[in-house]
């Protein structure tokens, strides 16, 4: 398959995962199995086929930014930075959720703004999930 078509099917597997977090107070075990593994998991064996597959057609490397900037200029190898973003983006999501639900730290409405925030920028949801957890249960901050 191309590229522009494992863009897509990527896109539409973590959406469908995003779409479960959001029904997750209607059925939080399928949410769990379908955004919290089988997802990310499909998604990150993609990633590592990727990789597998392309990684030496790759010039540059992780030592500096614009090395950085080289490897993704490979579509193959930025496809699979994508993939990598969308998989633990999705992940950290379906922890959010599970988090708050199993230590009862937020309800699902405090939750929801986190969630468009980690979809979009990951660590920042990640982050107002933290302070939200931490200002409504200053035990929870650090656990």
């Amino acid at each position: 398959m191309d590229p522009e078509t494992l863009f897509s099917a990527a896109g539409a597997a973590a959406m469908a995962g995003w779409l479960a977090l959001l029904a997750s107070p209607l059925a939080p075990r399928l949410s769990h199995i379908v955004a919290g593994r089988v997802i990310p998991i499909v998604l990150s064996v993609g990633y590592t086929a990727l990789v597998l597959a392309f990684w030496s057609t790759g010039e540059g490397g992780f030592d500096s930014l614009a090395n950085v900037a080289r490897l993704f200029e490979t579509p193959e190898l930025l496809l699979a930075g994508w993939v990598h973003f969308l998989a633990f983006d999705l992940f950290i999501g379906a922890w959010i959720v599970r988090d708050a639900r199993e230590t009862g730290a937020l309800p699902f409405w405090l939750v929801l703004p986190c969630l468009p925030l980690t979809f979009l920028f990951g660590p920042a949801g990640l982050a107002a999930y933290f302070g939200l957890r931490a200002a409504r249960r200053p035990a929870l901050a650090l656990a």
